[in-house]
């Protein structure tokens, strides 16, 4: 096993005026499942090939473990990646395509047939073993392409978005077994996605880029609690966070007909030339004032009359999609409701959002002012 450090890695490739990395900087326990996410184009994907050696490093450096392997080949960097494609040999059956890097290695028959039976006891490929790829099902080829990784004994694992091409159902069931087996074998995993979903629920700690920037590096329950800026704010948390741009006024900012309480400091940090602020609000940390979705709640005065357009039911709970006037701009607003208090399409909701459940940002800079 080992650690990873990214040591002010930057990647230009020529011809561009921008860095597709830039000076990106993390340290990557030994063990730890980090998880690089954010939107196509933000560098998550460069930054693993610079790890695994596929893309050059114009400068800083990386480093797996005490060793620097800024311009070591790949084969000498000691890593097994898993591509979003599988990658399998198709003339080849699924027990001589995970142990393919072993022969070729030069390890002998018997130690090849060991290690692969048991990375497929691992995986619940036994019985495929003699099977080509075309015979499995995508999640079992990706398996396999998991059983050639792991054959190999790295001290790195490199997951390049490899359920990408999995359905819905067959992604939440293959995350969470990646999840388990990175757990179970302890190996050191830096994992590619554009899916923030499957960001918070594998990995120990989420770094968030954007336009080949680091933007915040985190637990997944901090990173949701504490978004460094509006960037990540609005990036983490499906639906979204409520993002909307409001007066400062005496003891808080002006959230319609209320005034939400916020921090001296966090005002004071905002500038003496800044009229407004952007405050967030988690879909789940709106109350609806009178603590009804119906009748009552179109009587309420306080807060903001936020329009029902689109119910979204889930059984247990439910997201209602609506529009409010906020300081004279229409604003797209989510809130979450009960499964059993569900307003109809075109209700009127007053709502505000809960005591200490605010996030208060510079409009101008975008970043995190609230503690």
């Amino acid at each position: 096993m080992a650690t990873v450090t990214f040591d002010k890695a930057t990647r230009n490739y020529p011809g561009s005026d921008r860095a597709a990395v830039d000076a990106l900087e993390i340290d990557i326990a030994d063990g730890e499942f980090l998880v690089l996410v954010g939107p196509s184009g933000c560098g998550k994907s460069t930054s693993l090939r610079m790890l695994a050696g596929l893309e050059d490093v114009n400068d800083g450096a990386i480093r797996i473990g005490d060793r620097e392997v800024t311009h070591l080949p790949p084969k000498d960097r000691d890593i097994a990646m898993v591509f979003q494609n599988y990658a399998l040999y198709p003339h080849m059956t699924v027990g001589d395509n995970m142990g393919f890097a072993l022969k070729i290695a030069g390890v002998n028959k018997a130690d090849i047939r060991t290690r692969v039976e048991e990375a497929a006891k691992i995986l619940d490929l036994t019985e495929y073993l003699d099977r080509k790829p075309k015979a499995l099902s995508g999640g079992q080829r990706q398996r396999v392409a998991m059983g050639r990784a792991i054959v190999r004994e790295p001290r790195v694992f490199l997951m390049d978005e490899p359920l990408s091409n999995l359905d819905a159902k067959l992604r939440v069931q293959t995350r969470t077994q990646i999840a388990s087996l990175q757990r179970r074998l302890g190996t050191t995993t830096v994992y590619v996605t554009h899916d923030q979903v499957e960001a918070m629920t594998m990995g120990d700690r989420v770094a968030v880029l954007k336009d080949g920037r680091l933007q915040q590096v985190d637990s997944p329950r901090h990173m949701y609690d504490r978004p460094a800026n509006l960037f990540v704010a609005g990036f983490i948390g499906s639906p979204a966070m409520n993002l909307v741009e409001v007066a400062i006024t005496d003891g808080g900012v002006k959230f319609g007909n209320s005034v939400v309480p916020v921090n001296r400091e966090a005002l004071a940090a905002a500038g003496s030339g800044e009229a407004t602020v952007t405050v967030g609000v988690r879909p789940e940390h709106f109350d609806i004032v009178g603590g009804d979705a119906g009748p009552l709640a179109k009587n309420a005065p306080a807060g903001v009359a936020v329009t029902v357009n689109v119910v979204e039911e889930l059984g247990a709970d439910g997201y209602v999609y609506g529009t409010a006037d906020i300081g004279g701009a229409s604003t797209d607003i989510v809130i979450r409701v009960g499964g059993r208090r569900i307003p109809d399409k075109g209700d009127v909701l007053h709502v505000v959002p809960r005591p200490g459940e605010t996030h208060v940002f510079s409009t101008s800079t975008g970043e995190r002012l609230s503690d």
